[in-house]
């Protein structure tokens, strides 16, 4: 083999090389871009599915369904205040939430009162995120920036900005949080009413129904009133940084 040929293969390789570092770098840059579940998946995730699975799955009692399904929050809001140093809002309040139902389930015999304690799941959520908005804190900003910023480093650059030095954009950053609150307040009110108003047998049903129109209510406010407005914030925050650096 001539010297140019092996200069030529050696070139070859060089480049093929860096071709795929680049490539391993440029997906190991989308990985980190993602917009992380995670931690929505085991402070909510886990702990709601478990419960439904060891109730409805495994026939478990509500008891033991609720006191299993505690564990990971538990571990989780442990976890945070030891070796993270703060607490863990969403683990915290499915706890808590767990807790309540553990309470909750002591009561027995009158079936209209099951029917209103099944509310207390919704109030309490409800409550937190209230609580949270008052603290300065949004609850519900955990679930709505991963679908915002979209794994954009850029964008979630633009956000961290905007929470900084835009008072519209906390606002909004509220109002998200704030209608969630509200509407699982009313549903918790709705489904009490109608447990002591309407018939048993078509509450049963009719619970899961508001359930869901609450939930869906819940979506199109705090889209129109928060998301739509934050959605234009960040884009006029990008065009305003692509300005500055294009000059």
């Amino acid at each position: 083999m001539s010297i140019t040929a092996i200069e030529t293969s050696t070139e070859a390789i060089t480049a093929g090389a860096t071709t795929i570092e680049s490539t391993a770098a440029v997906s190991a840059a989308d990985v980190a871009a993602r917009p992380s579940f995670l931690p929505l998946i085991l402070d909510v995730a886990v702990p709601v599915g478990s419960y439904y699975l060891l109730k409805s799955g495994f026939g478990m009692s509500t008891m033991a369904a609720l006191g299993w399904s505690s564990v990971v929050p538990a571990v989780r809001t442990v976890w945070s205040v030891v070796k993270e140093r703060k607490a863990n809002g969403l683990a915290g309040l499915i706890l808590f939430v767990n807790i309540v139902g553990l309470a909750l389930s002591l009561v027995a015999g009158d079936p209209r009162l099951m029917l209103a304690k099944d509310s207390g799941v919704s109030s309490a959520i409800g409550i937190g995120i209230l609580v949270s908005v008052r603290l300065g804190r949004p609850m519900m900003t955990a679930g709505m920036k991963p679908f915002l910023i979209k794994g954009d480093a850029a964008k979630s650059a633009a956000w961290d900005r905007l929470v900084a030095v835009s008072p519209r954009f906390r606002k909004a950053e509220r109002t998200f949080s704030l209608v969630w609150g509200v509407a699982l307040l009313g549903e918790c009110v709705l489904r009490v009413v109608g447990a002591y108003t309407v018939p048993i047998d078509t509450m049963v049903w009719l619970g899961t129904v508001v359930m869901i129109a609450s939930i869906v209510l819940a979506m199109l406010v705090s889209g129109r009133l928060a998301v739509v407005p934050m959605e234009k914030l960040l884009e006029a925050e990008l065009a305003e940084q692509a300005a500055e650096q294009a000059r």
